[in-house]
């Protein structure tokens, strides 16, 4: 995305990449999971034909024809990120490693041969890789990674999967809906970062696709017993109480790493963070200020979204810093976030949840609309969820929103754009929602807030003077 901002406004460009075009969103993450997601939804939303008076056969599930599904939709998405896009539109494409030798030059290595390049500015953006976990024997199992998954054609009968953050929820709920006897080992909770009665939607959703959730567990060791996987949990007390998980697939969704070994940065003295991500001051400069960094590399987000957004502050700082002066510095603005965990239901978010309120000492009041209550949702059969707004007390003012249910992804642009602009909930609910419509949840918030704060003694005045009007 730098490189293509960068070309936008005519700069010179060269992108260098060790891998794929697209890197990982494009081809082991957002794109595949998104399409594995989708199959499973419609897998469930067949099972409940009945209840829309539809009879059918029951379906089944091929799941070498998904995977295969899941990799036409990679290969259709692909042209977006492909190097005739990027050569079309004035980039040099380089194919190899890269490596700092200085803060202005890099050298390459390219199946063609060594090759070193100098620039003015340099930016970034090597993404993350998973992490897997230091647990003993895990090495004689057959385990995988959010990067990996892609590559099974066979649906595995039982998989356990490691870690309660959005991927591993995600892709347990995914392979639980295909068929898959799946146990998910969390040793805390889910989604830590979400409100706890977000969390419990999540939890009611994973354990009616048949998850079994398992909190508070310890990962303690893998072993193989007459031929059989077996991932062993215990409590946080230790060894007492364990348990034998069998498992034909162990997934590790335990978290991402930057990636930030073997370009360079040790040589040049560039500091990492306590995250391990490449230590970047406001404008995304590392300690060179040549050297830029954005994206997984640099955190502190790990979504697609963020790193496009950085990207564009990268490629305007590193093209225009120094030169127009305090005009062509931008410091990345990250106070408008949204992030969405793709399970059923869906969890939004944007700015403060309640818990980060009450954690922060931000004074708030919250607003709640029930989703079984709109029409569209009813009329869809996904009468669940809600909305939830947090503003400060007596004023207009979104300090963040969560969104749980159908669609809530969807339903957050509305609150984002809101956020961004500084537009508070009477601009929502002035504005024209038509009608049945998911997105008429934002007005109907709006209104609850409205209805919560009504001056009540104008109101108590209007009462009596449509009494008195009435003789």
């Amino acid at each position: 995305m730098t490189a293509y901002i960068a070309a936008a406004v005519k700069a010179k460009v060269t992108l260098v990449e060790g891998h794929r075009m697209g890197g990982d969103c494009l081809n082991t993450g957002c794109v595949p999971s998104k399409a594995l997601i989708r199959a499973a939804r419609l897998l469930a939303d067949l099972r409940r034909a009945g209840e829309f008076g539809i009879v059918s056969e029951p379906p089944r599930v091929d799941f070498a024809a998904v995977m295969d599904r899941v990799r036409s939709v990679i290969r259709q998405v692909e042209p977006h990120d492909s190097v005739e896009r990027y050569t079309a539109l004035g980039v040099e494409v380089i194919r190899g490693h890269a490596r700092l030798t200085s803060p202005w030059t890099v050298a390459i290595n390219t199946d063609e041969g060594p090759r070193s390049l100098s620039a003015r500015a340099i930016v970034l953006a090597t993404g993350a890789a998973p992490v897997i976990p230091d647990i003993p024997g895990i090495e004689n199992v057959r385990h995988v990674t959010s990067d990996t998954v892609w590559s099974l054609d066979t649906l595995p009968g039982r998989l356990a999967v490691l870690g309660g953050g959005p991927i591993g929820c995600e892709l347990a709920q995914a392979f639980a809906g295909l068929g898959s006897r799946v146990t998910l080992v969390a040793r805390s909770g889910l989604l830590g970062k979400e409100d706890p009665d977000a969390v419990a939607r999540v939890e009611q959703g994973l354990a009616a696709d048949g998850v079994r959730l398992l909190k508070g567990s310890d990962p303690l060791r893998c072993e193989v017993v007459d031929g059989e996987q077996r991932l062993i949990v215990g409590g946080k007390e230790g060894k007492e109480g364990e348990e034998a998980i069998p498992f034909d697939v162990l997934l590790c969704a335990t978290g991402r790493k930057a990636r930030v070994e073997g370009f360079g940065l040790e040589e040049l003295g560039i500091p990492l963070t306590k995250a391990g991500t490449i230590e970047v001051n406001e404008f995304l400069q590392t300690r060179h200020p040549s050297l830029y960094a954005c994206g997984d590399a640099a955190g502190p987000f790990q979504f697609t979204h963020a790193a496009a957004h950085q990207a564009w502050y990268a490629a305007v700082n590193a093209l225009f810093s120094g030169i127009l002066g305090p005009i062509g510095c931008f410091k990345a603005d990250y106070r408008v976030m949204p992030r969405v965990t793709f399970t059923r239901p869906e969890v939004a978010r944007v700015g403060l949840n309640e818990t980060e309120a009450k954690a922060r000492g931000i004074a708030h009041e919250i607003t709640r609309y029930d989703l079984a209550d709109l029409d569209r949702a009813i009329t869809d059969g996904a009468a669940h969820g809600f909305v939830q707004v947090i503003t400060p007390p007596g004023k207009d003012r979104i300090l963040g929103v969560t969104i749980v249910g159908e669609h809530a992804g969807e339903l957050l642009a509305e609150f984002t754009l809101a956020m961004k602009h500084g537009l508070g909930l009477n601009k929502i609910l002035g504005t024209l929602h038509p009608y049945p419509t998911w997105s008429e949840a934002a007005k109907y918030a709006a209104g609850e807030w409205k209805r919560a704060h009504a001056p009540r003694g104008l109101l108590a005045w209007l009462e009596r003077f449509h009494a008195w009007r009435r003789g």
